[in-house]
């Protein structure tokens, strides 16, 4: 029986145990990220990408969008019901104050603009912005949007970042004939885009006035 067992489990595909292991994976630590915004989760979308990109298995590609969309949702909303519970108790909330730390003045002040003159639309942009996320998040919570208006612009974002980065991967993949390759350009890239917007900040703050 034991050598019966073991030839079942050596006769897997190398590709079933990866999709087994990977979309769990996936789902879990862009569940995290949303929650904890120092994981590269965009740099996690691009990888698994790359991999799905270079699998035979059928579906292998919307099965990575359909899962980090969903995980991104899922955190998005849970980070929010958090933020807003952390609103109305009078101790506040250490979710809520990890979020305020992560937003500058200044950038909390231009997200409470664009939501007051755009609305949910802006929750797409702040998902594509790197590092915008939290200072809209903020601005939402900061003006009393329930958790139904907010989950329902954050829907079409999370799916617009989950395609911005996946087909960052499928770019990764399709130049490079080996899969770690393409992670590697995948991940490179998607660190330079979370830099550009700092660096603008930089060179527009070292102009004269």
């Amino acid at each position: 029986m034991s050598w019966r067992l073991a030839a079942a489990v050596t006769a897997v595909p190398p590709e079933s145990t990866q999709q087994a292991l990977g979309y769990p994976s996936l789902f879990l630590l862009v569940l995290i990220g949303a929650l904890v915004p120092v994981v590269p989760t965009g740099a996690l979308v691009s990888s698994a990408s790359v991999v799905a990109f270079h699998q035979t298995a059928p579906f292998a590609l919307a099965l990575v969008f359909v899962t980090a969309s969903l995980a991104a949702f899922c955190g998005d909303a849970a980070l929010y019901w958090l933020g807003r519970r952390g609103m109305r108790s009078r101790n506040g909330s250490r979710w809520l104050e990890a979020i305020r730390s992560r937003a500058p003045e200044e950038r909390l002040t231009q997200a409470q603009e664009k939501l007051a003159e755009h609305g949910t639309a802006v929750l797409v942009l702040s998902r594509l912005v790197p590092a915008g996320r939290i200072p809209v998040m903020l601005a939402c919570l900061m003006a009393q949007w329930p958790l139904r208006r907010f989950v329902r612009g954050n829907f079409p974002a999370c799916l617009a970042w989950a395609l911005t980065y996946q087909l960052i991967g499928i770019l990764g993949g399709s130049l490079f004939p080996e899969p770690w390759e393409g992670v590697v350009a995948a991940i490179a890239l998607t660190v330079v885009i979370g830099l550009l917007p700092s660096l603008w900040r930089r060179v527009r703050g070292t102009r004269p006035a």
